[in-house]
């Protein structure tokens, strides 16, 4: 078992998950607003499936899909963090690569929460997981989470774009954009950066 890293900004700490993290964690992913662009929205045992797998990837590397609470106050808002892409979890031109991501309950958008965290999970990954390059994708309409992208500065290239393997085709959210960011861009740009 691996030390658990706990990445710590000023308004969030990004951590392993604990049992009272479900309720809060089974309701967001029941949120239609928040699931708009995933096939469906999950139930509360999908959730806590979902929870198991995310704190056993942490128990057994020491990093991940993080549970994230609200440094003031402790309060649970959802997870930022990394998880692998394989060829045998999703068979893509990319893979394998590690995947950045989030989800927020809803009361929480618009507060640049997700832009914070994932720029210290970047740090963290590019400069103490010394990974080569991070991707990040989701749905070609989904403009929210394309602008966290493009915050953390990744970049976008249509030709990466892919149709989801796992969505049937004609699926609305079949198609999908890629974004990436490179070690060598993010200490380029960000070495004087302070999280």
């Amino acid at each position: 078992m691996k030390k658990n890293t706990i990445i710590q900004t000023e308004r969030l700490i990004l951590r392993q998950w604990r049992e009272e993290d479900l309720e809060p964690f089974a309701q967001l992913n029941a949120d239609p607003r928040v699931m708009e662009y995933f096939p469906a929205t999950l139930s509360r045992q999908e959730s806590a499936e979902m929870m198991k797998r995310m704190q056993t990837k942490i128990e057994e590397r020491g990093w991940g899909l993080w549970a994230v609470s609200l440094a003031v106050d402790g309060k649970f808002i959802g997870f930022i963090g990394f998880n692998d892409v394989t060829q045998a979890t999703l068979p893509t031109h990319f893979s394998p690569a590690v995947e950045i991501g989030w989800r927020l309950a809803y009361p929480f958008w618009g507060k640049g929460y997700a832009v914070e965290g994932a720029l210290a999970c970047l740090k963290y990954g590019f400069e103490t997981l010394n990974l080569k390059e991070i991707v990040s994708f989701t749905a070609i309409q989904n403009i929210r989470s394309r602008r966290v992208m493009e915050k953390i500065g990744m970049h976008h290239d249509p030709k990466d774009d892919f149709d989801h393997p796992k969505l049937a085709e004609g699926h609305p959210l079949r198609r999908h954009v890629l974004y990436r960011i490179s070690q060598q861009a993010w200490l380029g740009v960000n070495k004087s950066v302070e999280i």
